[in-house]
């Protein structure tokens, strides 16, 4: 029990701390530079800010599902997006790095919080938890779709991670199903979508 917590510490530690790894080429890394408006600029680095830390709670769910989470071929999966999750994690820091931004000020908040409620959809069930999983990656499609809309047209770097990240969330919300995810009330996609809400609103600024 003692390894296990100072594995999963410094799981925490590293997606808060250190620069996240990819194997995968950055989508759009071959693409010029865009000239972009302060104004532009700004509004690129809130969006990207954004992702990013859609990209720490995506971790932290995945974690504390994992942790919840008993029967071995979901536990696989949900390693598995969480591993690609740290590509798009990369991608939004290198990102906001090259746009002169900076990742959100309360993510250990935002990691925190997501851990928890991941924990707990795992401990509810395995339906219940890839049910949780599939509607949360549905929202993030969603919330990707928004931002291809919103972001300046010529910056077309954060477009190409953006649209790789759509693809991504897409099908690990068809794996979940594929497991046997079981369709939440409306309710419960009700209060994600308030908590989502809140985040994006807050992290765009802080």
């Amino acid at each position: 029990m003692v390894d296990r917590l100072v594995i999963e510490f410094d799981k925490a530690l590293r997606t808060l701390f250190v620069p996240a790894p990819t194997t995968r080429e950055v989508p759009g890394s071959e693409r010029p530079e865009a000239t972009l408006s302060d104004a532009e600029r700004a509004h690129s680095q809130a969006l990207m800010r954004i992702n990013h830390v859609g990209e720490i709670c995506a971790q932290a769910l995945y974690q504390g599902q994992a942790l919840g989470c008993d029967d071995p071929e979901i536990k696989q999966a949900l390693q598995q997006a969480a591993y690609e999750e740290t590509e798009h994690l990369a991608w939004t820091e290198r990102r906001l790095a090259e746009l002169h931004g900076r990742t959100s000020l309360l993510n250990p908040l935002w990691y925190l919080g997501a851990l928890t409620i991941g924990f707990a959809a795992g401990k509810v069930g395995d339906a219940w938890s890839l049910g949780f999983l599939a509607e949360t990656e549905r929202q993030v499609e969603a919330h990707l779709d928004a931002h291809l809309s919103d972001l300046p047209w010529q910056d077309s770097r954060s477009r190409a991670i953006v649209e790789q990240m759509r693809v991504d969330e897409i099908s690990h919300a068809a794996t979940a199903v594929r497991l046997g995810a079981r369709e939440l009330p409306g309710a419960a996609r009700l209060a994600m979508q308030l908590v989502s809400r809140t985040m994006t609103r807050t992290a765009y600024y802080v």
